[in-house]
């Protein structure tokens, strides 16, 4: 399937106008991927209100739970029903979710309310992948989408800083109520701003396949959790529930290839570029977004450092972000070339995490400063490609279903990884066998705790760490492994220029 020669007229002639409406998509972008992370420090104080300590990583797990299981029926709906008001839907309920979650009154009311505002953010992040391609211009789209993707990366980096900050300043509720005001105004600014695109064919909604969608990605992310759920992720009910997440994902096939309108058309599938970008998209938010939380981690219980002060170094991770992914952006958009820039990243994610797995005790701050901007850059250079790479290869009707599942399997590598990387961390931990002097449960083992234990305590802990994440970088230099094999099979297509697509429309219109 090559559609590099198809049409793509901008949906808002005014490049001016095109600026604004896309500031406001970056506002509801950074709202919606900000509060994947934003929870991770204010968790402690959420449970030192609420207790049921066994239950607090389904604070983080349901959001992401519900986001993934709706992202491809999002996706779909705009290719529909247009993505104006698909978009605009998305915001309201996340919105509507943040207030809820702002004012919970227990752990399991503000589960349920992670998983409402998990229902629009989920719309949030594809819609507006979607509505960039309607707005820009193939060539044009890979800079905008270089922003897009900085943004997502963004927030991942700054969001435990900023939740652990304002939960000090005004309460672990304020994470929440936030994005309140922000939702208002992305939702006037688009209702009045954006255009409504409506596509002409008739809308048919394929219910069964999103039902049967929607039960796979749950049984597969829950399975991803079920050593916090069940005990292991080998237990019997975790296989049962893999068992009926691979009949669900049967079912969902046998359903796609029979509707008119699939919510994620197998057609997609025959172009490899589309098969590979999952693959590869997959790796990237595994390593990407999945390894926040764990440089947090890692850098408070090795160092020793406070979060405040382990929030500085995410500086050099973002600023790496954002260095590698404007610069890939830019050098997409002139040569319209993007296989590149997967290959490039991934190649160096596997050099970082490996150089992160030789660090051991004694590593001065510089270095681990330096590494953390090397794999920044890395995660930047290759983060737009995979979206780019489906929309330029996917039937323009198809364009929101093809970002949808790409946006997905971001979402779940990270999913995925962040249960995977943590099961790794507990069992390294929790297999001490050597006990430390002032620490009874080194899981309960708080930074200030840290700080306050004597020298030869904290080595001991910070070398207990540093053994945990050597097999955790390691994995992730796998992971990053198997997506760099992926991205080297794309087939080295191009960006079409807007002239070049303009061409065989009009040979189509002097022919009729």
């Amino acid at each position: 399937m090559d559609t590099t020669s198809q049409i793509s007229k901008p949906l808002v002639p005014s490049h001016g106008l095109r600026l604004a409406i896309f500031c406001f998509l970056m506002a509801a972008l950074f709202m919606a991927t900000l509060d994947n992370q934003i929870v991770s420090t204010a968790l402690p104080t959420i449970v030192g209100e609420f207790g049921e300590m066994e239950r607090f990583g389904w604070v983080s797990s349901a959001f992401l739970l519900a986001t993934s299981a709706v992202m491809p029926i999002y996706g779909k709906l705009g290719d529909l029903f247009g993505r104006k008001y698909v978009m605009l839907t998305a915001i309201v309920l996340f919105t509507l979710g943040s207030v809820v979650c702002g004012f919970a009154w227990s752990m399991d009311s503000l589960i349920a309310a992670r998983v409402f505002q998990g229902l629009g953010g989920g719309g949030i992040m594809v819609s507006i992948f979607s509505i960039n391609a309607d707005l820009f211009e193939p060539r044009e789209r890979a800079k905008y989408q270089s922003y897009s993707s900085l943004m997502i990366m963004a927030s991942g980096s700054l969001g435990p800083v900023l939740g652990g900050t304002m939960s000090d300043l005004f309460g672990w509720r304020s994470i929440f109520l936030i994005n309140v005001p922000i939702g208002i105004v992305v939702i006037g600014g688009l209702l009045f701003l954006l255009p409504n695109s409506r596509p002409t064919r008739k809308p048919r909604i394929d219910y069964a396949g999103a039902v049967v969608l929607a039960a796979t990605i749950t049984c597969v992310v829950a399975w991803a959790d079920s050593k916090q759920i069940f005990g292991s992720m080998v237990a019997p009910a975790a296989l049962a529930l893999l068992g009926f997440g691979v009949v669900c994902a049967a079912l969902w096939v046998w359903i796609e290839s029979r509707v008119p309108e699939p919510i994620v058309p197998l057609r997609l599938f025959r172009d490899s570029t589309f098969s590979l970008y999952l693959i590869v998209t997959m790796c990237s938010g595994a390593i990407g977004i999945g390894m926040v939380n764990y440089f947090s981690l890692f850098l408070q219980t090795t160092t020793g450092l406070s979060p405040s002060m382990a929030g500085l170094l995410f500086i050099g991770l973002t600023g790496g972000i954002v260095i590698g992914s404007l610069t890939a952006g830019r050098l997409i958009s002139s040569t319209g070339r993007y296989k590149p820039f997967s290959v490039i990243g991934l190649s160096l994610s596997v050099v970082a995490f490996l150089l992160f797995s030789l660090m051991g005790q004694g590593t001065p701050l510089a270095v681990v400063a330096v590494l953390m901007l090397f794999h920044g850059f890395a995660v930047g250079c290759g983060q737009q490609a995979p979206i780019i790479g489906v929309q330029n290869s996917a039937p323009r009707a198809d364009v929101g279903a093809a970002t949808g599942a790409v946006t997905l399997m971001r979402m779940g590598g990270a999913s995925i990884a962040i249960s995977t990387y943590g099961a790794i961390v507990g069992s390294s931990v929790k297999g001490a066998t050597s006990p430390i002097p002032g620490v009874a449960d080194i899981g309960a083992l708080t930074p200030k705790m840290l700080g306050e234990l004597p020298e030869a305590s904290r080595q001991a802990v910070a070398a207990l760490y540093y053994h945990a994440f050597t097999p955790l970088f390691l994995t992730s230099a796998f992971i990053a492994a198997i997506g760099l094999i992926a991205a080297l099979c794309l087939k080295p297509k191009r960006l079409p220029t807007a002239k070049a697509a303009a061409e065989p429309a009009q040979g189509e219109q002097a022919a009729a």
